[in-house]
């Protein structure tokens, strides 16, 4: 085992878009590990449009991440030292060790996972974070009912890939929204979505009310701005809204909405959420998502940036939708 340790650490924050220049990829020696901590090697880890917000010191739901610290992020190893009494060498583990080689951990947050039957990027995927927040949006906000359309943004992404499989497994209607003809191809033709809307061809509302005759009854929101606006005016009589991020808005001023009128005529729920508050549900979804993914009757795609020192490019890209599915970087 290496006895070096390569970090990247967040050394300022953003004035406008975020940049390379915000990160700095540092070494640092492993220490021993105490009694009741273990060490994994990280094989991969996920990049989220979340770390964005923590980038900021502006109010927010979470604390900002610390300057000169390791970034935060999701992360999917192997143990490769323990001291702990609950995790022997060679167990598989997912947990929020962030942007580093070799995280150290006292077990609380970590979990074992399987990778037997389901990959062990996709822990970080449709049977992680993403497929709960997808889960979680759709069944507890959304509610859809069979013969109803749900209309969910950033289709194509890790979170909206899966929204759109299951509101389709639950019978309703599926209608994405995603930059590029190719996008949407996937979204159709490999996930099942019923339609998709390229907002990148510039008939925005024309092609979503062609591809919502009926209108929609409930919309997974990921991206906000001119994409939200647009959905607004198609949303049917108590419709429901998740509201799940605001990535249009990440890196600029907010962009003020044209109908929010329509939130009372139309008498919509619109439901704010963070996954990580209801930890309650997180074993049923990930049951449910872990034995799709098995199956092969949940589909993902993931686009992988090779070895840390990639992590901050990768991260830009992402937050400009240069990514297909889910964004991970290979560490090992």
């Amino acid at each position: 085992m290496a006895d070096i340790n390569r970090q990247i650490l967040l050394v300022s924050r953003p004035q406008g878009a975020a940049s390379t220049d915000n990160f700095s990829l540092v070494e640092a020696p492993l220490a021993p590990l105490a009694d009741g901590e273990l060490r994994v090697r990280n094989h991969y880890l996920s990049l989220d449009p979340y770390m964005r917000g923590r980038m900021s010191d502006a109010k927010s739901y979470a604390t900002p991440q610390p300057l000169n610290e390791v970034m935060i992020g999701g992360t999917v190893g192997e143990v490769v030292e323990s001291k702990h009494p609950k995790f022997a060498v060679g167990d598989k583990v997912v947990g929020v060790l962030g942007w580093q080689e070799f995280g150290v951990s006292d077990g609380r947050g970590l979990q074992k996972v399987d990778d037997t039957h389901v990959p062990l990027s996709a822990y970080l995927g449709p049977v992680g974070m993403p497929g709960v927040t997808a889960w979680y949006g759709l069944n507890r906000i959304i509610t859809p009912k069979a013969g109803e359309t749900v209309v969910v943004s950033a289709a194509s992404g890790a979170v909206g890939s899966v929204v759109g499989q299951l509101a389709k497994l639950a019978g309703a209607r599926a209608v994405g929204i995603a930059g590029g003809a190719e996008k949407c191809r996937y979204v159709v033709e490999t996930l099942g979505f019923d339609a998709c809307v390229d907002y990148k061809a510039g008939k925005l509302y024309d092609d979503l009310k062609a591809a919502t005759p009926d209108g929609v009854d409930g919309y997974f929101e990921n991206v906000g701005g001119e994409i939200l606006d647009v959905t607004l005016a198609r949303m049917n009589a108590f419709g429901r809204i998740a509201v799940c991020g605001m990535i249009a808005n990440y890196d600029s001023e907010p962009i003020p909405l044209k109908r929010p009128g329509t939130i009372l005529t139309q008498r919509l729920l619109v439901q704010g959420f963070i996954v990580t508050e209801h930890l309650d549900v997180w074993p049923e979804a990930l049951k449910q998502l872990g034995t799709l993914v098995a199956q092969k009757r949940l589909q993902y795609r993931e686009t992988v940036a090779q070895g840390l020192e990639s992590a901050p490019e990768a991260f830009l890209g992402m937050l400009k939708g240069r990514n297909f599915g889910k964004q991970l970087v290979k560490l090992i």
